[in-house]
């Protein structure tokens, strides 16, 4: 089997408020949405990658832990870290931790959506690729 992701699945308590969000903060562009309001709609990132957000049933403050069970964050690659807070703070996000090292090499930083959903750019060694990382012992 030669499995791929495809997409991300975002739930939203205001799925127009967050599909915005992400294409004025991330630059992401809608490429499909249902027709329906609320909709649910399908966006890109300019790097690569799909993003589905759609409304929500309830929403919950343990989404902000990190250290809960289950999908907790999206990690964007980017090529700067210091480039890519720049470009968001003037986009009004805000950093509430410090860069902190990344598994694998390099160095991330969180921040959070619209919703509150945890993101962090991810900063990678100069060309590190994913064969770099050494084998579980």
């Amino acid at each position: 089997m030669n499995a791929s992701i495809d997409h991300i699945g975002i739930p939203a308590t205001d799925a127009v408020a967050l599909i915005k969000w992400y294409e004025r903060v991330l630059d992401a562009r809608l490429v499909w949405d249902n027709g329906q309001i609320p909709p649910t709609a399908l966006i890109t990132l300019p790097g690569g990658g799909w993003l589905e957000i759609y409304p929500a049933e309830s929403s919950s403050p343990l989404t902000r832990n990190n250290k809960l069970a289950g999908f907790r964050h999206l990690a964007l690659r980017v090529d700067s870290l210091d480039a890519a807070k720049a470009e968001l703070e003037s986009r009004g996000v805000k950093f509430n931790e410090a860069e902190r090292p990344a598994a694998g090499g390099g160095k991330v930083l969180f921040f959070e959506d619209g919703e509150g959903n945890l993101l962090h750019f991810v900063e990678r060694p100069k060309g590190f690729k994913l064969g770099d990382l050494q084998e579980p012992r």
